[in-house]
C-alpha cells in the first residue's frame, strides 16, 4: 500500500464485528443496551454516593471515581461504533481516530490506577482499623485521585503524540469497533520500534505496578482475617472487600483472557470481540456488583430512588 505523506488525509475504517447486514441491528440492540445499563447503573452508583451521608467515606469517594471512569471509558467507544451501525458507515476521520485513543488509553489506566487505591484502602481499613481516619483523611483521597489523573493524563498524552509521528497509508482498515493503540501501530506504514517500545514499557510499569500493590495488599489483607479468630469477624472483615475483590477478579481476568485468546488465535477479530469483555462488559457489571453485595449502596439506591418517584408523583397533576 502506498503511504500517506499527510496521515490527515488518510481514509480510516472500522471493520467492526462483522460485515453481515442481517447481523448489523443485532450488535446496534446488544451494544446500546449495554451501554445505557452502563451510563445509568454507574450513574446511580455517583448520585447514591453524592446524595447518602452515610456514603460520604473514603471508599465511596474512591467508587464514584470509578464509576464516572467507566461510563468515560464506554463512552468513548461504543457510541461511534453504535453511529456507524446506524449510518451503515464505518468512517472515522483521522482527528477522531486520535482522540479515541487519548481517551481510551487515559481512563484505561486510570481504571487500573483507581482499583490499585481502593486495595490500599481496603489494607488499611482492615490491617490498621484503629489508624484508619488518620491515614486515609479527605486530603490524602484527593491526593490520591489528583496523582492518578496527573498520571495518566501525561502517559495518554506522550502515547497519543507518538501516534502523531507515524504514517499511514490512504486507506487503513481498522480490524476493530473502535481506534486501538496497538492496533494503530500495527498498521502504521512507518518504523514503529520506539512505540512499541514506548507501549510495551508503560504497559509493565503503569500495569504490574498497581497489579502488586494490589496483591501486597490482598496478601496482608487474607493474613490479617486469617489472625481473627471468631468466625463473625473473620466474615465482616472479608465482606468490607468482596465487592472491590470481584471488581478487580473480574477486569483482570478479562484482560488476562483477550491477550491469551489474541495470542492463540493470532486474529485481529478475535481480539476485538474478546476486549468487548474489558471494555464493555466489565464496565456494566460494576453497579451490579457494588450495589449486590453492600448493604449500604443498596440502601442508599433505594431512598435515591424512593425519593425520585416520590418527586416525581408530586408533580403529577
Amino acid at each position: 500500500m502506498k503511504a500517506s505523506n499527510d496521515t490527515r488525509f488518510s481514509k480510516f475504517l472500522l471493520l467492526g464485528f462483522s460485515e453481515e447486514p442481517e447481523l448489523q441491528p443485532l450488535i446496534f440492540g446488544l451494544f446500546l443496551s449495554m451501554y445505557l445499563i452502563t451510563v445509568v447503573g454507574n450513574l446511580l452508583i455517583i448520585l447514591a454516593v453524592h446524595s447518602d451521608s452515610h456514603l460520604h467515606t473514603p471508599m465511596y469517594f474512591f467508587l464514584a471515581n470509578l464509576s464516572f471512569v467507566d461510563i468515560s471509558s464506554t463512552s468513548t467507544t461504543v457510541p461511534k461504533m453504535l453511529m456507524n451501525i446506524q449510518t451503515e458507515s464505518k468512517v472515522i476521520t483521522y482527528a477522531s481516530c486520535v482522540t479515541q485513543i487519548y481517551f481510551f488509553v487515559l481512563f484505561a489506566v486510570l481504571d487500573v490506577f483507581l482499583l490499585a487505591v481502593m486495595a490500599y484502602d481496603r489494607f488499611v481499613a482492615i490491617c490498621q482499623p484503629l489508624h484508619y481516619m488518620v491515614i486515609i483523611n479527605p486530603q490524602l483521597c484527593r491526593l490520591l485521585v489528583l496523582m492518578c489523573w496527573t498520571i495518566c493524563i501525561l502517559h495518554s498524552l506522550l502515547q497519543t503524540l507518538m501516534v502523531l509521528w507515524l504514517s499511514f497509508s490512504t486507506e487503513v482498515e481498522i480490524p476493530h469497533y473502535f481506534c486501538e493503540l496497538n492496533q494503530m501501530i500495527q498498521l502504521a506504514c512507518s518504523d514503529t520500534f520506539l512505540n512499541n517500545m514506548v507501549m510495551y514499557s508503560a504497559a509493565v510499569l503503569l500495569g504490574g505496578a498497581p497489579l502488586a500493590g494490589i496483591l501486597y495488599s490482598y496478601s496482608k489483607i487474607v493474613s490479617s482475617i486469617c489472625g481473627i479468630s471468631s468466625a463473625q469477624g473473620k466474615y465482616k472483615a472479608f465482606s468490607t472487600c468482596a465487592s472491590h475483590l470481584s471488581v478487580v477478579s473480574l477486569f483482570y481476568c478479562t484482560m488476562l483472557g483477550v491477550y491469551l485468546s489474541s495470542a492463540a488465535t493470532q486474529s485481529s477479530h478475535a481480539s476485538a470481540v474478546a476486549s468487548v469483555m474489558y471494555t464493555v462488559v466489565t464496565p456494566m457489571l460494576n453497579p451490579f456488583i457494588y450495589s449486590l453485595r453492600n448493604k449500604d449502596v443498596k440502601r442508599a439506591l433505594k431512598t435515591l430512588i424512593g425519593a425520585v418517584t416520590v418527586e416525581k408523583s408530586m408533580e403529577a397533576p
